[in-house]
């Protein structure tokens, strides 16, 4: 844009003044061109065939404490949308978080003992 303006007109400290504008200037803010290389196609995710193959898996943690809990195991099937709530403490190990998984999710939808 400065080269632009300064084509046809010139004084001195031009550039600094043109900065100052296209900084205060919310078009010019919104229309900016963009630098990166756009995003190729998009590639949908495949689509589970059997229920619980694909899972996510997250916590909701820092909440007030209640009945000793001040965390949730959030468990959702990718492909039935079933979601588990599990309560649990921010401070669990590993160990305790498989045997939470396994009693509460695997177990409950009977899924097969030997992939455990």
């Amino acid at each position: 844009m400065v080269e632009l303006v300064t084509r046809n007109f010139w004084w001195p400290g031009v550039t600094k003044e043109m900065k100052q504008y296209v900084e205060g200037c919310n078009a010019c803010q919104h229309n900016k061109n963009r630098t990166e290389q756009p995003a190729g196609k998009l590639i949908p995710n495949s689509i589970s065939e059997k229920p619980w193959t694909h899972i996510l898996a997250d916590f909701i943690t820092k909440l007030p404490l209640a009945q000793g809990y001040d965390s949730i195991l959030v468990v959702v099937d990718w492909l039935t949308k079933i979601v588990h709530f599990i309560p649990t403490t921010e401070k669990m190990l590993a160990e305790v978080l498989a045997r939470l998984f396994r009693d509460n999710v695997w177990k409950l939808h009977g899924l097969p003992e030997s992939i455990i």
